[in-house]
């Protein structure tokens, strides 16, 4: 049987990880001073951080109530993680990047640097573009977002009379969420590439997947395996295919015409390009795909989870159409109409309170040592993350936190009790699914106006159940992701009345 020169590599990277865990493992923490929950001494703190793998909103739950919001350390397969409480949001939210970082936290689990390029993170300018014109330009490329969700149902769902019809809710979220994000990352016609949308859509999963093999190895060795990685460098290079020749049209215009010109694109890839900071094709690949990665998979993933509560809850199904009903006959398919919908914000808000798409969120890495406002000290190199899914369903701050209350927010803003701070693209210390501070997720202006259209748009004219026999299925559990069940098949038909 033949060897490939790859599986030779893999199989000696392997052989030298392990002494070198082992020699991890065995040393004394330098969190000691923080007590744990599970575990805390080697080799059994690797049966917790097993445990944690398939339990991690119990085992935060459970650190949660014993330690009473103060810090409290779990252990995962690939390092310790510090949670902290409520109360330490803002800490987090006033300390500067060279003292913990988003940036550095993230690429430790993701390996950005060696899975998409170290450009990413040295020069991250295309979260400042995202920030400004996923804002100031929400108004402009509406209609896009809603012609292509219209479109996109029309042909995933081809519907014929009044007759139902059964489609995977994960692939269809998912087609209808690409499809409308690229309308605006990418603009007609690459938005509707079949070969385009397989790979946007794929990409966060390929990333995750060779992350997930990084992560088995000590850092010297990360860029030797990375390089005998296919599934993200694939992506990349199907990616840079699909652009080159788009790229190459808009320079030749910005040569010839200027910075202007009559039928010149408004679109994330324009921008980037308008930016001047990067000209070859590769690299604005990596941007286009990078933003892809960060919010395809978020937004399809809460969707679904809304999707599946519309139909597992039908007596909310009125109330939500007489809202948008009325909306629309009186302002039509516009950005200030979606604004104006607040029953369907809190509907969507309330699905993210509780199925957000992580159980422990903004995290953060220490560069160096610090103490946090409660006098804990928090060693270099130390990652810090918040318990979103408990601090979301604590009983001192919201009421019957357990149950699914949509129209929670909406009757919080009727009540004029701080309207702005109960939107969903809200950020405080008591709702923080988009993250917390300025690291706040940049493009959430346009996830929510996502959301929210393609909502009021299945309400406006279609009906929607489970099959026979079917319930809301429960939320699958994996480390600190919380994923709707992709298994699951939702009926759609022709709005009834």
């Amino acid at each position: 049987m033949d060897i490939s020169p790859k599986s030779y590599i893999l199989t000696a990277a392997i052989c030298a990880t392990v002494p070198v865990i082992v020699l991890k493992l065995c040393k004394s923490s330098n969190l000691d001073h923080i007590p744990s929950v599970g575990y805390s001494y080697w080799p059994a703190s690797y049966i917790s951080a097993f445990k944690y793998v398939g339990s991690a909103v119990q085992i935060l739950q459970e650190g949660y109530d014993k330690y009473k919001g103060a810090p409290f350390k779990v252990p995962t397969l690939n390092r310790w993680i510090v949670v902290v409480g409520h109360h330490h949001l803002e800490d987090i939210k006033k300390s500067a990047e060279d003292e913990l970082s988003l940036i550095e936290a993230a690429n430790d689990s993701v390996k950005v640097d060696y899975l998409i390029g170290p450009e990413i993170n040295s020069n991250p300018y295309h979260i400042a573009v995202t920030r400004i014109h996923f804002t100031r330009n929400l108004d402009l490329y509406y209609y896009d977002v809603k012609d292509e969700v219209h479109t996109a149902f029309e042909e995933l769902l081809g519907l014929k009379d009044d007759a139902w019809k059964s489609v995977s809710a994960v692939e269809t979220v998912r087609q209808v969420v690409c499809r409308a994000s690229n309308r605006v990352f990418v603009g007609l016609p690459l938005c509707r590439d079949p070969d385009w949308i397989d790979l946007t859509s794929r990409f966060a999963v390929d990333v995750a997947m060779d992350a997930n093999i990084l992560n088995m190895f000590p850092k010297f060795l990360v860029p030797f395996v990375s390089k005998q990685l296919p599934n993200t460098a694939g992506g990349i290079k199907r990616g840079t295919k699909h652009l080159d020749p788009i790229v190459k049209e808009r320079l030749r215009c910005m040569r010839e015409y200027g910075d202007e010109w009559s039928d010149k694109p408004n679109d994330l890839l324009q921008w980037l390009i308008d930016e001047r900071e990067e000209f070859s094709t590769r690299q604005l690949t990596l941007r286009v795909l990078t933003i892809n990665f960060a919010s395809i998979h978020s937004t399809t993933n809460t969707f679904t989870q809304a999707l599946y509560n519309l139909a597992a809850y039908p007596q909310y199904v009125g109330p939500l159409r007489q809202e948008v009903d009325t909306i629309i006959r009186e302002h039509g398919w516009t950005r200030e109409a979606i604004a104006l919908m607040w029953k369907v914000d809190s509907f969507v808000a309330e699905t993210q309170r509780l199925e957000g798409v992580l159980a422990s969120s903004v995290q953060r890495k220490a560069m160096k040592d610090l103490t946090l406002s409660d006098g804990t000290f928090i060693p270099k190199g130390t990652h810090l993350s918040v318990p979103t899914c408990v601090i979301h369903r604590d009983s001192a701050i919201y009421d019957n936190p357990g149950v699914f209350d949509p129209f929670r927010f909406s009757q919080l803003r009727d009540d004029g009790n701080e309207s702005a701070r109960h939107q969903m693209v809200s950020v405080n210390p008591d709702y923080f699914p988009f993250g917390y501070g300025k690291h706040a997720c940049p493009g959430r202006f346009l996830a929510a106006n996502e959301l929210k259209t393609i909502l009021a748009y299945i309400l406006t004219f279609y009906d929607v159940k489970f099959e026979d026999g079917v319930s809301r299925p429960p939320s699958i559990h994996w480390d600190l992701n919380v994923m709707a069940e992709p298994n699951v098949r939702v009926m759609f038909r022709k709005r009834a009345n």
